[in-house]
């Protein structure tokens, strides 16, 4: 019996020495759901459900299990259709219904990595400006490409509505 407790002892810190990666997107999520079932949380329950189902969806339509930058882009679009949703609510007076949405939209931003502020956007925008020289407005479109790349390489999510609004006031200001 030591025997065996020494074993597993020594496996234990020969897991937690190595780098095991951590769970995918996809695990955490199916992990998540059995919490909330235990938790009896049904609102949690139905979108990550619903989240779910996307990723499996979009696995299907590739072929081939997603990593997690391709599960990312799969939360965003969901993140999209919740915003437009909101937004069309709010226009019939269905308030509660925005509401539902709107919490969809706080659960579903918390499997993805922070967000960039508009200042992070803005100093992103006038460094890759800075780099490329004196820009106009027919360079908007090499500007816009240039800072998506930059942030994404970063590692940072941005609004591309946010980006080409910035682009537009700092090319605007040249």
């Amino acid at each position: 019996m030591a025997n065996l407790i020494e074993n597993i002892r020594v496996r234990t810190r020969c897991l937690l020495r190595y780098n095991w990666p951590t769970m995918s997107l996809v695990e955490q999520i199916q992990k998540d759901i059995t919490a909330a079932m235990k938790a009896r949380e049904e609102q949690r329950l139905s979108t990550l459900r619903m989240v779910k189902t996307a990723l499996k969806n979009r696995e299907i339509e590739k072929m081939a299990p997603l990593d997690d930058k391709e599960s990312q882009a799969v939360l965003t679009t969901l993140i999209k259709q919740r915003k437009e949703s909101v937004e069309q609510f709010t226009k019939g007076g269905r308030q509660e219904m925005a509401d539902k949405e709107a919490a969809e939209i706080v659960l579903i931003e918390s499997y993805l990595p922070k967000a960039a502020g508009e200042t992070e956007v803005v100093a992103g925008v006038k460094a890759v400006i800075a780099e490329m020289g004196v820009a106009t407005m027919k360079d908007m479109g090499t500007v816009m490409k240039q800072a998506m790349a930059r942030f994404s390489a970063a590692g940072m999510r941005v609004d591309g509505k946010m980006v080409s609004e910035a682009v537009k006031r700092e090319l605007a200001g040249n």
